[in-house]
């Protein structure tokens, strides 16, 4: 009965174990070889720390790596204030039909990819888009202003492909609260804003937590939705590295870029999990 569990056990990891190591480990530990390696002036390969301190004295790149980590966070956050409010709604107002139908809806857009989605935006937002001909047609502008390629647009599109992320954990967190907890707060005289942050918010912490971790990631490395949205002043650190790789072909320097990027989330998402006192394992279970 053992081997036959350890037997079926080790079919189930084996799988697991060889994504790991082929996808993920050993494609960062060539990239991590590859970041460390240069060229001496008669063009033979060293070990170097070049492609690091071109880095750090370049101020085009910091300004970059500084911006992208705060863009992202602060989309985290809009994402969070936009998207909580939904997940309320559909765990604790509606009725559990209905939430099951408004949970289909919330993720039917999702169904197709992130470039459509970010098309579908430019379509509404851009000068000859849906939203300037009826501003012009009703007589509220006589000419069409552009409203693509700005921060605010890029904003509003690494927030929209970001709702997901962040409304599938605090569903998941908030159904399995007891409504009865709310209710004895309220007949007790918590106020509602009391009851939000004393009882809601710590509840839902390991789903606000999971939800902050997977957004920010991928609006730190996104690349389509602030190159297609935020135009060529969008100054995004993952177009840095794209041009690293495919523009001027300096594998090594993308690979020291990309190396501190993960460097930087690894960081930041350390930081948050020491300041709201969560556990990783906790927060992604």
């Amino acid at each position: 009965m053992k081997n036959h569990i350890r037997l079926s056990l080790y079919i189930f990891l084996t799988p697991v174990l060889l994504w790991l190591l082929l996808l993920i480990v050993i494609p960062h530990i060539e990239l991590l070889i590859m970041s460390l390696k240069g060229t001496d002036d008669l063009g033979d390969p060293v070990w170097t720390l070049a492609n690091y301190r071109h880095f750090f004295t370049e101020q085009i790149y910091w300004y970059t790596f500084v911006r992208t980590a705060v863009y992202a966070m602060l989309t985290t956050v809009l994402t969070f204030v936009v998207t909580f409010p939904v997940a309320f709604y559909i765990t604790k107002v509606v009725s559990v039909r209905l939430s099951g139908f408004l949970t289909i809806v919330l993720l039917m857009p999702f169904w197709v990819s992130e470039l459509v989605r970010v098309y579908g935006w430019m379509i509404l937002l851009r000068e000859s888009g849906v939203i300037n001909h009826l501003l012009i047609s009703s007589g509220l502008m006589n000419t069409p202003i552009e409203m693509l390629y700005n921060d605010i647009s890029m904003m509003m599109g690494l927030v929209y492909t970001s709702m997901l992320f962040m409304a599938v954990p605090l569903i998941s967190s908030l159904e399995g609260m007891d409504d009865s907890i709310i209710e004895a707060a309220h007949d007790l005289g918590a106020s509602p804003p009391t009851i939000f942050c004393k009882i809601i918010i710590p509840y839902a912490a390991p789903g606000i937590t999971s939800g902050s971790i997977v957004v920010f990631m991928l609006a730190l490395g996104n690349y389509l939705t602030p190159t297609l949205m935020g135009g060529k002043n969008s100054l995004w650190f993952t177009e840095q590295i794209y041009n690293e790789f495919i523009a001027s072909f300096n594998w090594n320097q993308g690979a020291a870029f990309g190396f501190l990027l993960l460097a930087l989330s690894s960081i930041i998402i350390w930081a948050g999990l020491k300041l709201t006192r969560q556990e990783l394992g906790r927060a992604l279970s």
